[in-house]
C-alpha cells in the first residue's frame, strides 16, 4: 500500500516530535510511505470563520499534493476532518473526490485499515488520561460521545491498551470541550483560557500526570495552560506513546 503521510502546518510547526513519531510508527508496518515534504494549510481556520471562498483557493493548492496515494495519513483529527467533510472545491471532480475518501487519521489507520492488534515495542508503565477532541469523537467518531445512547466503543483507547503497562483513564467529564476550538480561542479568549483551566484543573485534581490525544491542537492549548499554572502535567501526542518514544 502506497500512503502519503502529511504532515499539517500546525503540526509541522509547533509539534515536529508528533510527526516524526507517527512516521516511525507507519513505517513499522511494511507500508510504502512516501513523506509529502511541502506542508500546507488544510483552510480550516477560514473554514471555521465562513470565509469559504478565500479557503477554497487553498484548498486548490493542497489537490495536488494528496494525488497518486492508496491513502493519506494526517496526524491530526482536526485537519483529516476538515479535508474530508468541508473542502467545497470543485466537488464536481472525482479525482478530488477520490483524495477526500482515501483521507484518514492515525487512529482510524491504525484501527480501522490496518486493523492492529498489537505493539510489542511500546510500553508506558502509567496512568495516562485520554482526550478525545471534538472533531475527533464527533465528526472522524474515535469513540462514542456520552451524550448518545449507542453501545459505548473507543478506537483510541483500543490501540492505547495496546501499550504495555498502561492505564487509561478520563477527566470527570470526558467529552467536554477543553476550549481550545481553533479560532474561538482567539476570539472568545476569556471562555476559551478558562475552559482550559477547568479541563486541566480536573486532571491534577484526579492525581493524573500524562494526557495524551489524536489531536495535538487540544494538547497545545492544555499544555500551555498547565504551564503557566505551574501544574504537573504532561502532554503526548497519541503515536508517541504508540510508537514507544516516551
Amino acid at each position: 500500500m502506497k500512503v502519503g503521510y502529511f504532515v499539517p502546518c500546525y503540526i509541522d510547526a509547533l509539534a515536529p516530535q508528533a510527526a516524526k513519531s507517527t512516521y516511525n510508527l507507519l513505517k513499522r508496518f511494511d507500508l510504502d510511505v512516501v513523506f509529502i515534504e511541502q506542508a500546507a494549510c488544510c483552510a480550516l481556520p477560514l473554514t471555521d470563520m465562513g470565509y469559504e471562498k478565500k479557503a477554497c483557493k487553498l484548498e486548490d493548492n493542497l489537490y495536488p499534493l494528496l494525488k497518486g496515494y492508496d491513502a493519506i495519513v494526517i496526524p491530526s483529527g482536526i485537519c483529516t476532518e476538515q479535508i474530508r467533510d468541508h473542502f467545497a472545491a470543485d466537488v464536481s471532480n472525482e479525482e478530488n473526490m477520490k483524495i477526500r475518501n482515501s483521507v484518514y487519521d492515525i487512529v482510524e489507520f491504525l484501527h480501522d485499515v490496518l486493523k492492529v492488534k498489537s505493539l510489542p515495542w511500546a510500553h508506558f508503565p502509567h496512568k495516562v488520561a485520554l482526550h478525545n477532541g471534538c472533531h475527533s469523537l464527533r465528526y472522524l467518531k474515535h469513540a462514542r460521545p456520552t451524550e448518545l445512547m449507542e453501545p459505548d466503543f473507543s478506537k483510541t483507547e483500543d490501540l492505547l491498551k495496546l501499550v504495555d503497562g498502561i492505564e487509561v483513564t478520563y477527566a470527570t467529564r470526558k467529552d467536554e470541550c477543553c476550549g481550545f476550538g481553533g479560532t474561538f480561542s482567539m476570539w472568545d479568549v476569556s471562555c476559551s483560557g478558562q475552559m482550559g483551566k477547568d479541563k486541566v484543573h480536573d486532571y491534577a485534581n484526579n492525581g493524573i500526570q500524562y494526557v495524551t490525544s489524536a489531536d495535538y491542537s487540544c494538547l497545545l492549548h492544555q499544555q500551555s495552560i498547565a504551564n503557566k499554572l505551574g501544574l504537573d502535567i504532561k502532554t503526548y501526542y497519541i503515536s508517541e506513546i504508540l510508537n514507544g518514544d516516551v
